[in-house]
């Protein structure tokens, strides 16, 4: 491996221009594929084989026009005034009329019709704490389709439906809907909220992703010293992520995509692009530095000593991402397929884009000042470095060290134990924002459960059986008797009569322990109503899908985690050739991961610091976090051990023993792990101030969870765990290390033949 990479390395610094110029050709087709296909990112995140989807599914089959999303506007009056108001319902019916007439919107004006009927039905056989706590809005002609009246009448809601699901209506749609309701903003003077499904994706860098990749570039300098070398990395990194990001865009079109598999592609790709550029540059320097050789052979031997650490350590992070396509949930496999392209596309340019790059600047990259500085250091840096006082520390104290990290990992693990997973939505947003205010009027003015209702499908056991109007608003009311239930009304029939459907509103929000009980109560096949009725119930209803999803999600994860584990003893037998450091870097990543959700918990659901990470009310935790997370994770916490004890197992290999190989491989590798771990650290920080709660969560944990396994599992438990086993470390059975393959992860094979090379 070492030696083919060499050769790469070479040839990109011989031929520098033509390999840029292929890269350039290749950005230039992914433009123009994005110029042709145009983007198009949605937030549907639909799981199959779920309950939920299963019913959806039916309802498209027999009742397509039930089985659209639905979208909602708010009118709030001032306060002491009412909504109904000649004024103010003639505003209101302007709206409706105007949305009801454009397309991907479902007319129900004539469909109410049967709705309204059995809703007057239903008033005649229930008991008034059966009722409704809310009217409808009235005009002359009777009530305006799809539009309730708050029982103070300060509030009305106007629910509407889409013929398709809501992530698939164009957002010009959507728009037009708000501007059409805005009118009534300024004639009625109230105020329009409109649903979140509405409101438009927030997918721009902002300051804080800027402010991210500028500390970078800081960090770079300081670890480089030089702004030609600092700039190479940096600039690589983002043409590794304007072709990763970029190419999944430009087949937006032909693959349903969500705005999280982009953002996650820019987050990972930002920073492991960086990073192992860092890695081969700041070798090639040292290269320089210590043999006096030219900057062309300093790159190729960089090419094929780090570049070998640099493709064991992305291959670690693809094989993890890629893992999650045996989940088989497609939205999730769309995000690992982008995430692991990008890193992908980051391997290959810094194995052959960097060195063309590093042609081009040619002895450039070392000044004479910069190698007269280095000299003047070498001799003392090494014995009186932090990172020598550290490690020595480290070791010396290694019983403690461990037991230290360990209950205090344990103790940031503790929250896991409340880990609530869901979907964060305007429930969790910031109060200024329109999304949250929407949620909350509608709290105000009909209930908590109203931003959360429940599609119920109600099916003839017998093919044969029809519903009456009497027997269904029979059911309706048995139905309303339930516990936690604050509302059940009739929405209609199909054809033949054996399938109904009802919409049904909780007492509790739609992210409450209480209503996902209610979901698993209403579908218990056992359950009394279904059996006098002689019916099957189907629930369904954004609320029941993101309820499936969690649960779906919390089923595979051991599986997925399962998996990781596996992998990760198998990569690192193969990498180090030895039995302990699998084990060890595999419990240390376990520590790592579950700290970091308990801090992440912490922050994102109890509301710990949520004034300085900019948000106001704590949620469930994105339910599929967990997988991502652990994925990412695993990946980059390999890259660090595998360039940290990489260089270890270099140092024995080369003669060092016992903790002298400890410590003398720290020293080798401690600076640029720490500065690539700051780097990412900064990176996944700017994430965390952005808009979305979604990207804000994954920002912070990938943040959080790099800071613990880099500078606490890595940087500290490696050594201190290494020095108990000392040259033991490394042991392996004979017959096995026979059976294993030789990367030649340290070169050993490159160096022998150069020395081969320059004795002749």
């Amino acid at each position: 491996m070492s030696i083919f990479l060499y050769k790469i390395g070479n040839f990109a610094y011989r031929k520098s221009w033509y390999v840029i110029t292929a890269w350039l050709v290749i950005l230039a087709v992914v433009g123009t594929l994005i110029g042709v296909n145009g983007i198009q990112v949605s937030s549907n995140m639909k799981i199959e084989g779920t309950e939920s989807q299963r019913i959806l599914d039916q309802l498209a089959q027999e009742l397509p026009m039930a089985s659209g999303g639905q979208g909602s506007i708010v009118f709030k009056a001032p306060a002491e005034e009412r909504m109904d108001t000649p004024e103010r319902i003639a505003a209101i019916s302007k709206v409706i009329n105007d949305v009801y007439q454009l397309e991907d919107v479902l007319n129900t004006a004539e469909l109410a019709t049967e709705a309204n009927a059995l809703s007057l039905l239903m008033m005649q056989y229930a008991t008034p704490d059966q009722l409704p706590p809310y009217g409808y809005m009235m005009t002359e002609a009777g009530p305006l389709p799809g539009v309730l009246l708050s029982s103070d009448g300060n509030i009305a809601l106007f629910q509407f439906q889409f013929l398709k699901d809501v992530n698939s209506v164009p957002q010009d749609v959507k728009d037009a809907i708000i501007d059409a309701a805005k009118v009534a903003e300024t004639e009625a003077n109230i105020t329009v909220l409109p649903s979140e499904s509405l409101l438009p994706l927030h997918l721009g860098i902002g300051a804080g992703e800027i402010i991210g990749v500028v500390v970078a570039a800081l960090v770079l300098l300081m670890t480089l010293g030089s702004m030609v070398a600092a700039g190479l990395p940096l600039l690589t990194a983002l043409l590794g992520v304007a072709l990763g990001v970029g190419g999944a865009f430009s087949l937006s079109s032909m693959i349903e995509m969500t705005s999280v598999s982009a953002m996650l592609g820019l987050m990972v790709g930002l920073a492991v692009g960086i990073d192992y550029c860092l890695f081969i540059v700041n070798r090639q320097r040292h290269l320089i530095f210590e043999q006096g050789i030219s900057a062309q052979e300093a790159t190729s031997r960089a090419i094929g000593t780090s570049g070998s650490a640099v493709f064991f350590a992305g291959l670690t992070v693809i094989i993890a991402l890629c893992g999650m396509l045996v989940i088989d949930i497609s939205f999730l496999s769309i995000m690992a397929l982008v995430a692991a392209a990008t890193v992908f596309i980051n391997v290959l340019l810094a194995l052959t884009l960097l060195p063309a790059l590093l042609g081009l600047v040619g002895e450039r990259i070392c000044s004479e000042k910069a190698r007269q500085k280095y000299n003047s250091k070498s001799a003392t840096s090494a014995k009186s470095g932090f990172s020598d006082r550290w490690v020595r520390g480290v070791i010396k104290f290694r019983w403690p060290v461990i037991l230290i990290i360990i209950v205090v990992l344990g103790i940031a693990a503790t929250p896991i134990s409340k880990m609530d997973m869901g979907i964060p939505g305007a429930a969790t947003a910031n109060l200024d924002t329109a999304a949250r205010q929407s949620y909350d009027a509608i709290t105000e003015g009909f209930g908590e459960g109203f931003n959360g209702p429940f599609v119920i499908v109600a099916e003839q056991n017998n093919s044969s059986a029809a519903f009456t109007p009497e027997s269904l608003i029979q059911l309706v009311m048995e139905l309303n008797s339930q516990d936690n239930v604050a509302q059940v009304s009739p929405l209609g029939m199909n054809e033949n009569g054996s399938l109904a459907i009802l919409s049904l509103i909780p007492e509790t929000g739609p992210s409450d322990k209480e209503t996902k009980d209610l979901v698993t109560h209403l579908r218990d096949p056992n359950l009394n109503i279904v059996q006098s009725h002689d019916i099957k119930l189907g629930v369904t209803g954004f609320t029941a899908v993101n309820i499936d999803m969690s649960a779906k999600l919390a089923d595979v994860f051991p599986l997925y985690v399962g998996i990781i584990v596996i992998l990760s003893i198998i990569i690192l037998l193969l990498v180090f050739r030895s039995i302990v450091v699998p084990i060890k870097a595999t419990v240390g990543f376990l520590l790592s991961i579950l700290a970091t959700f308990g801090c992440t918990t912490a922050v994102f659901q109890w509301g710990w610091l949520s004034g300085l990470f900019g948000f106001d009310t704590g949620g469930p935790l994105l339910s599929f976090m967990p997988i991502i997370i652990t994925g990412i994770l695993y990946g980059l916490a390999m890259d660090y051990q595998v360039f940290l004890v990489s260089s270890m197992r270099e140092s024995y290999v080369h003669g060092h023993r016992g903790t002298e190989s400890i410590v003398h491989g720290y020293n080798q590798a401690s600076r640029v792990v720490l500065a690539a771990a700051v780097i990412m650290v900064s990176v996944f920080a700017g994430f965390i101030f952005t808009e979305d709660i979604i990207i804000k969560q994954i920002g912070f944990a990938l943040t959080i969870g790099i800071f613990i396994d880099a500078f606490i599992v890595r940087m500290t438990l490696v050594p201190a765990v290494m020095a108990i086993f000392d040259s033991k470390a490394w042991w392996i059975p004979k017959w096995l290390d026979r059976m294993l393959p030789n990367l030649d992860v340290e070169g050993d094979k490159l160096i022998s033949k150069l020395n081969e090379k320059n004795e002749q």
